[in-house]
């Protein structure tokens, strides 16, 4: 008989408790910092129409990485790849109900048909931030803010910068300098966005495959080693204004030295249309970007007339995770149960049970062995489960109406009355 595989679907993980401490804690945190600005929490389903990326999300991931199958109806479905189009959709649907502008995260999990490898699974988890309407230019600001503050919350505020630039930047440059067309501007986009994965031999053939010289491949080098200040003198558009202005949004908000130019920062996604950025880890052993995001002002008009400029960010849990392990900057291993309460013979049980819930009336984690057993092998499964104390149920203790607390952490035990035990625990967990 073959027995089944205990491994997951490649490009997924199982999360066995210890994971799942780690993850709780990593999403605590983000919560946290969040909703600080005042965003709100939302969530969609996993299905949607198989239209609904078509129609505006990127041609890779609908071509190539987006799982879909026909359903009962033969309804052709996809299994979300990502979460702005579903925010887009939601955002129509009650847009004259919702208080503008409006402040939306959620954290769900996504699905995208891709070759495994550090920092990209084919299922993950992720944050997405997002602000429709208000003044673009400081809903801009906002939002990478909120990005900086999630970093410095992790304790990586020297650890990671923010790459910033515009599209409209770029556009004017294909169009205006180098005198190409929207579909051809868009395949140069998608080239360059992908430039450190291929060699300069492919890299630079690509080009000339599309129609570009010599001479414009060599502006083409000009610009994207150009400084910001270069950029401004040379190409005087709305494009660069906007950047301009944006940084010294930022500056104001104390920013500056975590927020930089990058003209390569460009951001596959065809429904990008204004400020575009990435996150990079500044560490030689994980020097790549985590995450990023930008503004896109026409995915809410596919849903109808109504028209609200967005921005936003996705942030995978991957990434995350892999930044803070490569700055050190886990959480250390916290105690999974506060107190375990014996059951040494059978006819303690009430009493035992009645320790607990009093215990857990309190908001401790109080864990009970579920079947008699003697001091050292219930000694033995509390350490396994890294409780900090053990309520033991000693016959001398017993008759004078006391407990044996016994702290596993230092060996240290004391005979408690039984009616002060919840005041014992509180004041040697909590300090009060």
């Amino acid at each position: 008989m073959a027995f089944l595989s205990t491994k997951p679907y490649k490009g997924t993980r199982d999360f066995y408790p210890s994971d799942m401490r780690i993850r709780n804690w990593m999403f605590q945190k983000l919560r946290e910092t969040i909703q600080s600005f005042g965003y709100q929490e939302y969530d969609g389903p996993m299905l949607e129409s198989f239209d609904l990326y078509a129609a505006k999300t990127g041609e890779e991931i609908v071509e190539q990485q987006l799982y879909w199958f026909l359903d009962k109806a033969n309804r052709k479905m996809a299994i979300r790849p990502e979460m702005t189009p579903t925010l887009a959709r939601m955002v129509s649907g009650k847009i004259h109900e919702t208080p503008q502008p409006i402040r939306w995260y959620s954290v769900p999990n996504l699905w995208r048909y891709e070759r495994p490898q550090r920092g990209r699974l084919r299922e993950h988890w992720q944050l997405n931030v997002d602000v429709l309407g208000g003044d673009p230019l400081m809903a801009d600001a906002e939002v990478l803010m909120v990005a900086l503050e999630i970093m410095n919350s992790f304790g990586g505020q020297d650890k990671a910068v923010i790459r910033i630039n515009h599209r409209k930047l770029v556009d004017f440059f294909f169009s205006e300098h180098l005198k190409l067309n929207s579909e051809i501007s868009l395949r140069v986009t998608k080239l360059i966005d992908a430039k450190n994965k291929v060699s300069e031999e492919v890299f630079q053939k690509s080009l000339a495959e599309l129609g570009l010289d010599q001479d414009k491949v060599n502006k083409l080098d000009q610009f994207f080693n150009a400084s910001f200040e270069q950029i401004q003198k040379d190409f005087d558009c709305p494009g660069a204004r906007e950047l301009a202005e944006l940084l010294d949004y930022l500056k104001q908000s104390g920013a500056e030295k975590q927020v930089v130019f990058d003209s390569s920062i460009l951001r596959g996604l065809d429904y990008y249309t204004g400020t575009v950025f990435e996150v990079y880890d500044c560490s030689p052993e994980n020097n790549r970007a985590m995450f990023g995001g930008g503004r896109y002002d026409n995915l809410v008009g596919l849903f109808g007339k109504n028209k609200l400029s967005g921005v936003g960010f996705g942030m995978g849990d991957v990434t995350l995770r892999n930044f803070l392990e490569t700055h050190q900057l886990m959480p250390s291993e916290e105690p999974s149960v506060d107190v375990f309460v014996s059951l040494p013979h059978l006819d303690l049980r009430e009493k035992a049970e009645n320790l607990a819930k009093s215990l857990r009336s309190k908001s401790f984690k109080v864990m009970t062995p579920l079947e008699v057993g003697g001091f050292k092998n219930q000694l033995k499964l509390a350490n396994k489960h890294g409780v900090r104390f053990v309520v033991l149920f000693g016959e001398d203790e017993l008759k004078k109406g006391q407990l044996l607390v016994k702290e596993l952490q230092t060996g240290n035990q004391e005979a408690v009355n039984e009616d002060q035990l919840v005041d014992y625990v509180t004041k040697k967990i909590r300090g009060v």
